[in-house]
């Protein structure tokens, strides 16, 4: 098992991230901007992501901006916005070809950094304020972003089951933002933002790909240049013990119903349990062999689909299963069922031998790919935890059944979301 080698380097502001490898026929460029969750902030973050990418001072419409892009052989370019724990993270990403491929030498690296450079600190912008039409076409987009949501049931219940088991946290947030509080930006209020996020977030670039650390840390250091500071840390929200799990249920015009179920896990990413923690999700809910799967779906036929998934940063595990209306009790029973028999310890060493092999698996194909790679390193500066690809895997293989049961004993059921077919 390779390690990913990882030189950081602390530029004034910034912290640059070198991965150097000749795995990938393409070198990529992640610039992240991480800031606690906040709700007076959220929508005025998710719309500046949109407006930065679309447009900047050299190339002020997007039509420019994009036929740039094709000139550096066709790279791609494309911003992301997660959660992660109680972060809001911004994720700008360039993807181009390694100029060592290519039939005459092309400086294709230092235009990538040049190019991103100018989208993040050469904004389209003009007396403290973003150029006007820019901001209506962002905001419209916005809009629809956030509605989206509403329009896609099975996104629609998990954020529904998150907003209600995560009240008044501020993991509540939905990452787009509010739809209530885009009409209220201007041109001049995002930019004051835009100001005090550049000044203030956490900022961290990785490059990866074939590259020289050398003539990567000298563009870097030349091209982007930033304040010192020191990144605003999330207090992580302090969780009551839970005397009896919320059940909500919705009704809209829907044939499928969709059953959310929200576990608080008490045990975060970097914990020394977290490895065992990942284990029990794979038997409980998190792949095709797994009890949720087995028996809600395949021998009970109750669910289209069943699956847990982790949200490690923040101590969540979250059910999600699409059901027919009539069987919401039975439904929930079983789920109930499958969590009693793993803090009983009923499953097999068998199935946690394949468990950890489908883990490996994934983490091995996660890393197959840059952007994989970022993620997985990412981790630790979310955490504060310094956790290597080789130590995860090392762990999670120690994983025994005892540390399992030991893990399931503090899973609690927060929350129940179902969402059904009649009126409100």
């Amino acid at each position: 098992m390779g390690v990913i080698s990882e030189q950081i380097i602390d530029l004034k502001g910034l912290k640059l991230h070198i991965i150097p490898t000749e795995k990938y026929k393409t070198n990529t460029i992640v610039f992240k901007m991480k800031a606690p969750l906040d709700k007076e902030d959220v929508t005025k973050r998710a719309l500046l992501a949109n407006v930065l990418q679309s447009s900047s001072k050299t190339y002020p419409s997007t039509t420019l901006l994009r036929s740039y892009l094709d000139e550096l052989y066709g790279a791609t370019f494309y911003i992301d916005l997660a959660k992660k724990g109680d972060y809001h993270i911004i994720s700008f990403t360039i993807e181009m070809a390694n100029e060592k491929f290519l039939s005459h030498a092309e400086p294709l690296l230092q235009k990538a950094f040049a190019f991103l450079a100018e989208v993040i600190t050469n904004p389209n912008a003009d007396n403290s304020s973003f150029e006007q039409n820019t901001i209506e076409n962002e905001k419209r987009s916005l809009k629809q972003r956030i509605q989206s949501v509403y329009d896609d049931k099975m996104k629609y219940s998990s954020f529904r089951l998150i907003q209600e088991m995560c009240k008044g946290e501020p993991y509540e947030l939905y990452v787009h933002g509010i739809a209530e509080d885009v009409d209220s930006i201007t041109g001049a209020s995002l930019y004051e933002y835009y100001r005090e996020a550049i000044d203030a977030d956490e900022l961290d670039l990785f490059v990866v790909g074939d590259v020289q650390s050398t003539e990567v840390e000298n563009a870097v250091s030349g091209m982007f240049q930033f304040a010192e500071r020191t990144a605003k840390k999330a207090a992580r929200s302090a969780v009551s013990s839970i005397s009896e799990e919320k059940e909500v249920i919705d009704k809209q015009d829907v044939k499928q119903g969709k059953l959310n179920i929200g576990f608080r896990t008490n045990v975060y990413y970097g914990d020394d349990d977290y490895y065992a923690l990942q284990v029990f999700n794979g038997i409980y809910g998190g792949f095709s062999h797994s009890k949720l799967f087995i028996n809600v779906r395949e021998k009970a036929s109750l669910a289209y689909y069943a699956a847990s998934r982790l949200e490690s940063h923040k101590g969540l595990m979250l059910v999600m299963s699409g059901i027919d209306n009539k069987n919401y009790e039975q439904a929930v029973n079983i789920i109930k069922e499958q969590m009693k028999a793993m803090t009983a310890g009923d499953f097999t060493d068998n199935e946690i031998q394949q468990t950890k092999a489908v883990i490996k698996n994934q983490l091995l194909e996660t890393i197959d790919t840059s952007r994989g790679v970022v993620e997985i390193l990412y981790h630790n500066i979310v955490s504060g935890a310094q956790i290597s690809l080789d130590d995860w895997l090392g762990e999670m293989e120690k994983v025994t059944k005892e540390d399992i049961v030991k893990v399931a004993e503090k899973i609690q059921l927060d929350t129940i979301y179902f969402l059904t077919e009649g009126r409100q």
